[in-house]
């Protein structure tokens, strides 16, 4: 499921963007509309709130502490934005740079690809400034859903009314089609999450790992075509749907259930916080307190991707890829190196859990992606397109090394 910009400008046809909103969510695909102010004078903003269950955007100066920067958040976390109806006045502000309201401020902060259906009066569509305006747009990568010809709100028939809603969603879902990839078909695992170690019946050692990281790279993979295989520890966010969902708790049921799902994976993504120390003993029952300290025995768990490093397969073949993740406090780049080579892995990814807005239960990170080859910074972004920037470094190892096509 995508998360689609609906933008609706000023124009008749913007009664058609309901339907074209509930045709993008009987799709799959979740929607946020941002309104025009013209807009609003022709479909209340009510109504796509009802139909989107989400907050209709109308101006970039909504009260908040972060309003004036929202259009960014959303510039992030979309994969398409749809502008239908699209106004002569709006591609003009889109091909003019002109960023006076919150559609056209997200137009030029996003990098998702977009999708224009124009609609107006057939001689503004036929005037050469319109044109250029088109022009200008297409050549820089945009797509454009025909107008329709027929009668129009001003009493003239001709060309410029907005096309069907069955048209522009059929368009916007061509653009949402999983991109071609190495990986469509092969088998990926993914871990997400922390592990507990329960110390009794009550309390437990554990991290503050939300799964986020996990999550959104088990998608992209699902995106990307392949079969996801997804052991996640305990989290309090849903994971995404994919072929199968394993839960666990402690590091030693992970390192079992990877290490049986990893003997048909082409992929594994340790993106899970595992304990690297669990109880020695766990009490039964709730351990009464007392007055004095308590002192806690622990012992080392398992090492799940050295193990992973030491299956037959990756001697024989070096399947599957094997992705870890460094999450440091201090010189994160430097360990990651280290722990790649020790590891004998092909990817490792250093984070500093320590800086701002990167690390644990935040929906954002900045990495470093560590090969033998080369080393690619991800400045701060959603955990999203960091997920996209590690599976297209885990595409180029599959596609230098390991370019067979996978067993059905």
């Amino acid at each position: 499921m995508a998360l689609i910009a609906l933008g609706v400008t000023g124009g008749i046809g913007a009664y058609k963007a309901v339907e074209v909103c509930r045709g993008l969510q009987k799709a799959g695909h979740d929607v946020v509309a941002v309104m025009t102010r013209s807009a609003a004078r022709f479909v209340g903003p009510v109504t796509f709130e009802a139909i989107t269950r989400r907050p209709v955007i109308t101006s970039q100066w909504r009260p908040g502490a972060n309003a004036d920067i929202e259009h960014i958040a959303i510039a992030d976390e979309i994969a398409l934005l749809l502008v239908a109806p699209c106004t002569a006045n709006t591609l003009g502000k889109f091909a003019s740079g002109i960023a006076d309201d919150f559609l056209s401020s997200l137009y030029l902060a996003t990098r998702a690809p977009v999708l224009l259906a124009p609609a107006m009066n057939s001689n503004m569509l036929a005037h050469d400034a319109v044109q250029q305006n088109l022009r200008v747009l297409t050549g820089r990568g945009v797509r454009m859903v025909e107008p329709g010809e027929g009668y129009l709100a001003c009493g003239w028939i001709g060309k410029g009314r907005l096309a069907e809603p069955a048209e522009v969603v059929s368009a916007a879902l061509d653009m949402l089609a999983p991109p071609a990839s190495i990986l469509r078909g092969r088998r990926v695992l993914v871990t997400a999450g922390p592990t507990y170690e329960d110390i009794d019946a009550v309390r437990y050692v554990g991290n503050r790992s939300s799964g986020r990281m996990g999550f959104a790279l088990a998608d992209e993979a699902r995106r990307r075509g392949a079969t996801v295989t997804l052991i996640a520890g305990p989290t309090s966010i849903e994971p995404p749907v994919v072929a199968e969902t394993v839960r666990v708790r402690s590091a030693r049921e992970m390192h079992s259930a990877v290490m049986a799902a990893a003997q048909s994976a082409d992929v594994v993504i340790m993106a899970a916080a595992v304990a690297d120390y669990t109880a020695a003993t766990r009490a039964e029952d709730k351990i009464p307190k007392s007055e004095g300290p308590m002192t806690l025995v622990l012992e080392r768990t398992p090492d799940i991707l050295a193990d992973l490093a030491r299956l037959p397969s990756r001697a024989a073949s070096a399947t599957p890829v094997l992705v870890g993740f460094a999450a440091e406090t201090g010189n994160a780049v430097a360990k990651a190196r280290a722990k790649r080579t020790r590891k004998n892995v092909d990817l490792i990814v250093a984070n500093d859990v320590s800086a701002p807005g990167a690390g644990f239960d935040v929906p954002t990170n900045e990495v470093t992606i560590v090969s033998e080859a080369r080393e690619q910074h991800v400045a701060l972004a959603s955990k999203e397109r960091v997920a996209q920037a590690i599976l297209d470094q885990i595409e180029i190892i599959l596609t230098r090394t390991r370019t067979a096509v996978p067993a059905s």
